[in-house]
């Protein structure tokens, strides 16, 4: 049967699913990227794109809060296919979003996608060696493998803690996760709850207009000033061929991060100090730098705030933005009260307290008949699910640029797929057997997020192939230059 077509049936009978070779969920970078490499490495594949809104971009389509950034260089977050060669290495999430609504429309890509699609539900048959997905509009399909590029979150609710007394609070309060588009917050006196990522991003860029902004932590988190602007790749983009010196500059900064990850991991104190050291040296003397900046953990057990050409300093200094280690209490009529005693006035409070994790999008699975529990399951060199067939995931990196791993995925699903074409297969499983009874946590991380989704991920092993690397050398080697085929992936036919 042709693709997209369906056979004649009686009048007023339910439509056919539409059947696909591939179905790709999500059309953010790791989507667009799996596209790529799906359409150029597989030709003879029938495959679309589902995405639950009606734009493209994923994240930095959603998210619209004043400043919003990468926190990760360009060179490293960019398409490997389409480098990056902007003027800035870290850009706002205007510059992303159209850099990823390009790339999507240079390579036909936007073509593929269904646009208000949300999945809800996939189920696989091993009797027909099918998925059959259904999304919340009703619409169904059925496809040979199913690659899930929904990111990480939840799209629908941040992570939203409540305080005492909120009802008798006179301002606004708002989440970064979705931002009013008639919040002005000109000449207020603002207070930021958090102190990550999505915080110390918002804080200075709305010191710009505000009357002063707070941010409010329970705790101190490490942040590391950068330029902007990468000197280094300007310099190698003069001197060198356009694909030599992308190629140079992407490695420069591969291998750049994971020697410091590495650095931190094995002298952290060393680390610690050098950090405190610049962040001193950022502000004016004699700041009490180890109350506000120096976490309880070590360097990178959380990931590191990246605050671009040092501007939350800048702020600092001129005044405009302050930095407060307390806890909340209570909201009160005209602000907040902390457990110190203080009375903290604030106009508008930003709740930038974090993410739900939730994988797949939420998706409903199912294996014939029977739910899968995604925590039940072990991850199969971070991108397959234990005994789950012809199912993909796309996670990148929480120590580096989220798209390094991702592609790396892509192109390791496309050898998969090459491989069982030339073989017969229809199904692929990787299969746990005794090889990983000893459970790990997925992510080694600390942070608030990861704690809270400890019971809704799944877990690796102590070793390859259920181990998950967070190093993109050992990842290369392992999803690029050995074979597809191990002793725990299982390849059926369904003759």
């Amino acid at each position: 049967m042709a693709e997209g077509t369906t056979a004649e049936r009686p009048a007023g009978a339910p439509a056919a699913p539409e059947h696909l070779d591939v179905l790709i969920v999500g059309a953010g970078i790791s989507g667009i990227d799996a596209a790529y490499h799906l359409q150029k490495r597989c030709p003879g594949k029938s495959w679309a794109v589902l995405e639950a809104r009606a734009a493209i971009g994923g994240t930095w389509d959603l998210f619209r809060f004043p400043g919003i950034r990468s926190d990760s260089d360009m060179y490293t977050l960019g398409f490997p296919f389409r480098p990056w060669r902007g003027e800035k290495a870290i850009v706002d999430g205007a510059a992303i979003r159209a850099y990823v609504e390009e790339t999507a429309r240079h390579y036909g890509i936007d073509r593929r996608i269904r646009f208000s699609h949300k999945v809800v539900r996939a189920s696989w048959s091993s009797a027909q060696a099918l998925w059959t997905v259904e999304t919340e509009g009703g619409a169904a399909f059925t496809c040979g493998f199913l690659f899930s590029c929904s990111g990480y979150y939840d799209y629908d609710r941040g992570h939203r803690p409540d305080w005492p007394g909120e009802a008798d609070f006179g301002g606004r309060i708002v989440h970064p996760q979705h931002w009013p588009a008639d919040l002005d917050h000109a000449g207020k006196k603002i207070v930021v709850i958090g102190s990550g990522a999505t915080a110390v991003t918002l804080v200075p860029a709305l010191a710009q207009d505000a009357a002063h902004v707070t941010m409010l932590q329970r705790s101190p988190t490490y942040i590391v000033a950068r330029p902007s602007r990468d000197n280094l790749a300007h310099w190698l983009q003069r001197r060198l061929p356009a694909g030599l010196a992308d190629a140079a500059i992407r490695w420069k900064n591969v291998l750049l991060g994971i020697f410091f990850f590495s650095r931190a991991r094995k002298r952290p104190e060393r680390v610690r100090a050098a950090i405190l050291k610049l962040v001193s040296e950022q502000l004016t003397p004699g700041y009490d730098v180890a109350r506000d900046f120096s976490p309880s953990y070590n360097p990178w057990d959380q990931r590191l705030c990246l605050v671009p050409d040092g501007d939350l300093f800048a702020a600092m200094n001129a005044g405009t933005v302050s930095i407060l280690t307390d806890r909340i209490e209570r909201f009160s009529a005209t602000g907040l009260t902390l457990a110190s005693g203080a009375e903290l006035p604030a106009d508008i409070v930003v709740t930038a307290t974090g993410i739900v994790v939730r994988l797949l999008g939420g998706i409903a699975l199912e294996v014939d008949g029977a739910a899968v529990n995604v925590a039940d399951r072990f991850s199969y060199k971070g991108m397959m699910l234990s005994d789950v067939p012809n199912l993909f995931l796309s996670f990148g990196y929480t120590n580096a640029s989220w798209t390094l791993k991702c592609d790396l995925t892509a192109r390791y699903v496309c050898r998969l797929l090459r491989h069982m074409d030339r073989r017969g297969y229809r199904s692929c499983a990787p299969r746990l057997g005794e090889a990983a009874t000893e459970r790990h946590a997925m992510l080694d991380f600390s942070s608030g997020y990861v704690r809270r989704a400890e019971g809704s991920l799944p877990s690796q092993g102590p070793k390859a192939p259920w181990r998950v690397h967070q190093n993109y050398l050992k990842d290369l080697a392992q999803m690029s230059l050995r074979p597809v085929t191990d002793a725990a992936m299982e390849f059926r036919k369904h003759d």
